[in-house]
């Protein structure tokens, strides 16, 4: 992997520019074919197989029933629209050069048995439909802004059992499990946590989030304040998780998955309308899991129970209440938080690479119920307003966290915490009105949107200090919870309310049907109330985002800037003189520019951009005492994604980040210039898969890996983690009834660890079987 260098970005920027040359020349001389597919009854088909017979040319459905053919030869051609154990519809088509010829199709099934099909299919792993990320319908090629969208047919390819694994597929992304139990998750320099679910907040830093109830996984890159506030988004980006929601078919799917270091693991999903109408539909993800660690001490158990329903009261109101029980007990990670001169990398340490040096007894018990309510309300055929609530109620019961310190790479401090009880309250209540309208010949898509935001709290803690001094060379045993509570010092520390009050506007302007232009703002007020001797603030902060679009081949490529902005607030600070300094809150602006191609009829999906992410207003610590704010970083960097789906049954999925993340000035002037913590410079992803359609039909293997740059740990550059790859391999036999399962992990079983200096995972074997009912 040493070949990765700043070259790569201009040979990026070469192939994107040749594909859209050749894309602009090829459809010069060529016919397109659009059109629609409904059902008898006038419902959109989605995921209906669309083939010009004797031809090359293939594709499916959108979720709309839309379909289109672009660079089709001039002739005339039969086209076969198929749904497996349904009537074949076959249509003669004449392809005019430089024109385009319409159909629209009905399809002689009933909308009931459509829909079962349609559930029973696979979502194309192109498709980035979402209405999340701009907090409205708005494509890809349209948006200003760079995401990515994890599909669950790709986490069920690749036998994935926990987030943590699942969010790799995003260009840039690396993981690490916070010392308190959360999953901390890194792209362009910065760290965030799945923080925002169907778009809501829903912080879960100390109770992690599970795998079973995702329909998708979306990562949006860039500072985005502007519309999902400071307590989501990070100055990286937002991750958000899409929860499975009911549909009108009855099904049920039964998953059991056993593997190395004593893996095993249920999960049911489970669908069904409670009314003969189908007005009110009903679904339930449950799952049960156990597993050891690769440590000789360790163990991680989980259980999950999401239902949820949704209503529809009348053509123009839907209801829907989703909520989730979310219950963990496991073994925290053990963080070192200092490590001495010489010691520059984990190999250094001379702790064997399965060692624990802490028994699991001191374990955690954490527990996140969340409640989200929504009514969409259709007020017209082009406006609708859409009212939610979330509540998270995020509770550790107990926390036992380890720490180290290393004298020596045989000489080690060892020292627990306990966390606990812990009670994180957070309630939200949002109004957005989303609708189209036209000024003359300009066409406006608009967001309104309130947020009121309330959190409070409690925080008890306790700490050992130095339990002792050991040796790793000669025989130790490990710290056991009864040493460790003969020790503790409780401390209980108070937790002031807290609320925001925000109004945001987004609205995309369509000068003509290729350009377009993003103006959005967000108003926020922040108040944190007093506590005791504390005292409280009240600050508030302007967020704006533009976007420029450009499409220089109509659905196929466009060219994209943006300027979007992050903030965080920052509380009162007490000077060495007595005054109070009132701190502006820290604000992050991105630059951006890049390409993205949708092209050979959403065969391939490719975004490539170059960003610039600056925070010009951090606050830093004077020698005398005093605190000041204008300390500054600067991130910048290349974001490369390629999706691929050209014949049927092969998945092509391939992702290149380039970061350069520095703190340009600061208090501690020897740290100027030095790379930022926890971000690698180069971080590569890919997985291939192909699923056999004709002979050998059903059987499909799949391949991808993962590169990770250096990282260091602390911002003086003295400890890093070695930079790694990783390889993973699947085989897998999908019949319409059931699937069967095998994923070796880590198959070189290469050593590494994460940017906190965390041995991970060494080879391991997953099982799979699904049962479809």
């Amino acid at each position: 992997m040493n070949y990765l260098n700043l070259k790569t970005p201009r040979f990026l920027f070469t192939i994107s520019f040749l594909l859209t040359f050749l894309i602009t020349f090829a459809q010069q001389n060529n016919g397109k074919i659009k059109g629609t597919i409904t059902t008898s009854d006038g419902e959109q088909a989605a995921g209906v197989n669309i083939v010009l017979k004797n031809s090359k040319y293939w594709t499916v459905t959108n979720e709309d029933g839309s379909f289109d053919f672009n660079r089709i030869k001039a002739n005339t051609y039969m086209l076969q629209v198929s749904l497996a154990g349904y009537e074949t519809l076959e249509n003669e088509v004449i392809v005019v050069e430089s024109e385009t010829t319409i159909i629209n199709l009905k399809l002689k099934v009933s909308n009931k048995e459509l829909k079962e099909v349609i559930v029973n299919g696979k979502k194309n792993i192109v498709s980035k439909k979402t209405d999340y990320v701009a907090r409205m319908p708005l494509k890809n090629l349209e948006n200003p802004q760079v995401y990515n969208v994890i599909h669950k047919e790709l986490l069920q390819e690749q036998i994935a059992v926990d987030i943590r694994s699942a969010v790799l597929n995003a260009p840039g992304t690396t993981t690490k499990i916070y010392p308190s139990g959360g999953l901390e998750i890194t792209f362009r320099g910065f760290s965030t946590g799945v923080n925002a679910r169907n778009g809501m907040e829903t912080l879960s830093g100390r109770s992690s989030v599970s795998i079973d109830n995702a329909e998708r996984i979306e990562v949006l890159k860039g500072p985005s304040g502007t519309l999902f506030g400071s307590s989501v988004s990070s100055f990286g980006g937002v991750v958000n998780l899409v929860t499975k929601k009911p549909f009108e078919a009855s099904k049920t799917e039964i998953s059991y998955t056993g593997g190395s270091f004593g893996l095993q693991r249920i999960a049911v999903d489970f669908n069904m309308p409670l009314t003969q109408d189908k007005k009110v539909l009903f679904r339930m993800n449950a799952s049960a899991n156990t597993e050891n660690s690769f440590l000789d001490y360790g163990f991680n158990k989980t259980v999950l129970f999401a239902p949820s329903i949704i209503y529809k009261v009348t053509d123009k109101l839907t209801l829907s209440l989703d909520t989730e029980i979310y219950n963990t007990n496991n073994t925290r990670p053990t963080y070192g938080r200092s490590y001495a001169a010489g010691l520059t990398n984990p190999t250094d340490l001379k702790l064997d690479y399965r060692t624990s040096l802490f028994a699991d007894d001191a374990d955690a018990k954490t527990s996140s119920p969340k409640i989200f309510a929504q009514a969409e309300y259709k007020l017209s055929d082009k406006w609708k307003s859409t009212t939610l609530f979330s509540w998270v109620d995020e509770r550790v019961d107990y926390s036992y966290q380890y720490y180290t310190v290393w004298n020596s790479p045989t000489e080690v401090q060892r020292i627990v915490s306990r966390f606990g009880p812990i009670h994180n309250n957070f309630t939200n209540f949002q109004e957005n009105i989303n609708g189209e309208f036209s000024t003359g010949s300009i066409k406006h898509k608009l967001l309104t949107g309130i947020n009121y935001r309330f959190t409070k709290g409690t925080f008890k803690y306790a700490t050992t200090g130095v339990l002792d001094i050991i040796d790793i060379t000669k025989d130790f045993e490990p710290i056991r919870k009864k040493e460790v509570d003969a020790a503790l010092k409780d401390l209980e520390f108070g937790v002031p309310d807290e609320q925001t009050f925000s109004v945001y506007a987004s609205d995309v302007v369509s000068f003509t049907d290729r350009l377009s232009i993003m103006l959005s703002l967000r108003f926020d007020n922040f108040v944190q109330k007093k506590l005791e001797d504390t005292e409280g603030y009240n600050q508030t902060a302007l967020s704006p985002k533009l976007g420029l679009v450009y499409e220089i081949v109509k659905d196929q490529v466009s060219l994209f800037g943006n300027y979007m902005n992050g903030f965080q607030n920052s509380g009162p600070v007490n000077q060495p003189d007595g005054t109070l300094l009132i701190l502006k809150p820290i604000y992050a602006n991105q630059y951006e520019g890049g390409v993205k191609i949708e092209a050979f009829d959403k065969k391939i999906s490719t975004t490539l951009s170059y960003y610039n992410i600056t925070i010009d207003n951090a606050t830093r610590t004077t020698p005398d005492g005093f605190n000041v704010q204008d300390g500054k970083q600067v991130s910048k960097g290349i974001d490369f994604e390629f999706i691929a789906n050209p014949i049927a049954g092969l998945n092509i999925i391939a992702g290149y980040a380039y970061n350069d993340n520095r703190i340009v000035k600061s208090s501690n002037t020897a740290i100027e210039g030095n790379k930022a913590s926890g971000a690698p410079e180069n971080v590569v992803n890919f997985w291939l898969s192909y699923k056999f359609q004709n002979k050998l039909k059903d059987l499909g293997f799949g391949i991808g890996g993962n590169y990770v740059d250096k990282q260091y740990k602390f911002e003086n550059e003295s400890f890093y983690a070695p930079s790694y790859s990783i390889y993973n391999a699947t085989v897998f036999y999908d019949r319409p009834a059931w699937r069967v399962g095998i994923k070796y992990n880590n198959f070189t079983d290469t050593k590494y660890w994460d940017s906190y200096g965390m041995a991970q995972n060494p080879a391991n074997v997953l099982v799979n079987l699904t049962l479809k009912l």
